[in-house]
């Protein structure tokens, strides 16, 4: 894997696991995403028009990626609001890489090499590992966190794909114009339009710059490296979350999270030599 396209996708999961966090603390989290994918596309659309390069070719892409995120959003979003930060997150992103590895091998015969695919193994066990053993106090959260990473995995590989024909920030511009629309216009219908006005506020704005700025890069490693690697590494925000999660959310602490973070360490190193 090359340097570039790991400090890439290192950089992408400390902007990641920032916008989760915000949006897990928010009253509201489903107006709450709703409001900061749609603000993400308000100020980002400026800067698409400037690089604007957008080949016919990635508008299959497109649409696919946008059903998949609209999925993937309102999803966190519902897991966000029946269990805490620490269960949805490393269950939600820790299976995601083991899925893109096992796709890209088997459909899109694209193989790993062992380091990669070492490499990709060592971080879903640290992933795991943070998440510790302590039984989840839902359900239904558990259940949408398992469901989320076949959305990543899946949108990690058609956007692999649709970013050849587009430039990163166009491209992700257009694929998320439709969730934007299609969640806010929902939540209004169904709630009404007080929710998202009342999210409406600095953290929300932050969290919008982050969550876009988080999948630029990962565009951007994309363009630079196979998508298994990348994913993995994406991963790693688990770690960060882990931390952030006890000092902002104020969740408790525990060992697993400290020796998930040192095998998720150990995992980068591998894929550096990838």
């Amino acid at each position: 894997m090359p340097a570039s396209a790991l400090f890439l996708a290192l950089a992408a999961a400390v902007l990641h696991a920032g916008w989760n966090v915000l949006i897990a603390r928010a009253r509201d989290v489903e107006a709450a995403t709703a409001v900061a994918v749609a603000l993400s596309v308000v100020f980002f659309a400026p800067f698409a028009a400037l690089t604007w390069d957008v080949d016919r070719e990635a508008i299959p892409y497109i649409v696919a990626g946008g059903v998949l995120h609209l999925t993937y959003f309102a999803l966190l979003a519902a897991a966000y609001r029946r269990a805490d930060l620490g269960l949805v997150y490393p269950l939600s992103r820790g299976l995601a890489p083991a899925l893109v590895l096992g796709v890209t091998a088997v459909a899109l015969a694209d193989d790993p090499t062992r380091i990669e695919a070492v490499g990709v193994l060592i971080v879903v066990a640290g992933v795991l590992s943070v998440r510790g053993a302590r039984r989840p106090a839902d359900g239904r959260g558990t259940a949408f966190a398992l469901v989320i990473p076949a959305c990543i995995a899946a949108y990690t590989l058609v956007d692999n794909e649709g970013v050849r024909h587009a430039d990163p920030i166009p491209y992700l511009v257009l694929l998320m114009v439709g969730p934007a629309v299609v969640y806010a216009t929902a939540l209004a219908l169904t709630r009404g339009a007080r929710p998202l006005r009342r999210e409406l506020g600095p953290s929300t704005a932050l969290a919008a710059v982050a969550m876009f700025g988080a999948y630029i890069l990962v565009l951007l490693a994309l363009q630079r490296a196979p998508a298994a690697p990348v994913a993995a590494v994406r991963e790693t925000s688990v770690v960060i979350a882990a931390v952030l999660a006890v000092v902002v959310l104020r969740e408790p602490f525990s060992w697993p999270r400290i020796a998930g973070s040192a095998i998720v360490a150990v995992g980068i190193s591998v894929l550096a030599l990838g």
